[in-house]
């Protein structure tokens, strides 16, 4: 069974944009083939595919497999060294400040924190929800991740860090406490005043993306309610950021929206508190270093004032670190 490798090095990629050198490769990753082979296929000369051929063995993407000779002619194979490959990488700027890459739930406190935090360095934020996050700290595509994932057990984020990083020693550390519920227009022209009502005809919802903490949240919500996601409409429709969720509904693209209270509070909604919910950022330990300028953030006065000024954050807990022992 061929594999699927992963290429991290930059100059892997960009000689794989080269779009004639990855049509050598693809049709390597099909079988192996010759020159006149590859030639004849590309409708180009054997020496224009030797070219590219040789950039590519050199970059190890590509491999001779056999040397077949019959009487006076030799024939060289060549194969590509997986089935296929992924492609990850990021492009960072070139600065003197270190580069700081967050994936995971979106978050306005850790927002307004890389605002401070520019002078000391670049803090590059990708939200793509608490799940998500977790799969790209594992696969190194970030130095830390954001989570706030509810498991069955009443328990935040440990038995999801635990599973995915079993082989890793890793810290939790709280950045807040949030309040999220339900978004509305000002004044709740509709007369929403619970998940159930969200089924009504005429409503309109809009959703978080899956594996977002509030995804998750609803999708079990809805389960322990009894609702069919398929009675709700908008289920479908999903969203990366609160702060998304906020302006659709603040556009009167929906009429309701599960997020945020700071989100709801600062596009002037009206909103109805549901639940409150522990926030963590997730980091490798050896990763503690690079992120001292955001950890010792955290710990400070200032990152409090900052996160108590957003309507539905708690920091009593801000900076905490949160064993993982089972």
């Amino acid at each position: 069974m061929d594999k699927v490798e992963r290429i991290h090095a930059l100059d892997q990629i960009k000689l794989l944009s080269d779009s004639r050198r990855m049509a050598i490769l693809r049709l390597l990753m099909d079988r192996p083939a010759t020159l006149t082979d590859l030639a004849r296929v590309l409708g180009q000369s054997p020496a224009w595919v030797r070219h590219h051929l040789q950039k590519l063995e050199g970059a190890q993407l590509v491999e001779l497999t056999e040397v077949r000779t019959t009487g006076k002619v030799t024939e060289k194979f060549y194969r590509a060294r997986a089935g296929a490959f992924l492609l990850q990488g990021l492009v960072l700027p070139q600065s003197d400040k270190p580069a700081l890459i967050f994936s995971g739930s979106h978050d306005l406190a850790l927002e307004a924190a890389a605002v401070h935090l520019e002078k000391h360095a670049h803090l590059l934020t990708l939200p793509v929800g608490s799940l998500d996050g977790l799969v790209n700290l594992r696969q190194g595509l970030c130095q830390v991740s954001g989570a706030h994932l509810l498991d069955p057990g009443g328990e935040y984020n440990l038995p999801f860090v635990r599973h995915i990083f079993p082989d890793r020693d890793m810290e939790l550390v709280t950045l807040a406490h949030r309040t999220q519920g339900l978004m509305l227009a000002p004044g709740n022209p509709k007369g929403i005043h619970a998940l159930a009502d969200l089924a009504r005809a005429g409503l309109r919802f809009v959703n978080r993306n899956p594996g977002s903490g509030t995804r998750l949240w609803f999708d079990t919500e809805l389960q322990r309610l009894g609702l069919p996601p398929e009675s709700i409409a908008g289920y479908e429709r999903a969203v990366s950021t609160h702060t998304a969720c906020a302006g659709a509904v603040a556009s009167g693209e929906a009429d309701a929206a599960l997020g945020l209270q700071a989100a709801a509070h600062q596009a002037g909604l009206d909103f109805i508190p549901l639940f409150e919910e522990r926030y963590d950022l997730v980091l490798p330990r050896e990763n503690q270093a690079a992120l001292a300028p955001l950890l010792d953030y955290l710990q400070s006065a200032a990152f409090r004032r900052s996160a108590l000024s957003l309507t539905g954050y708690t920091t009593a807990h801000s900076g905490e670190q949160i064993t993982l022992s089972s």
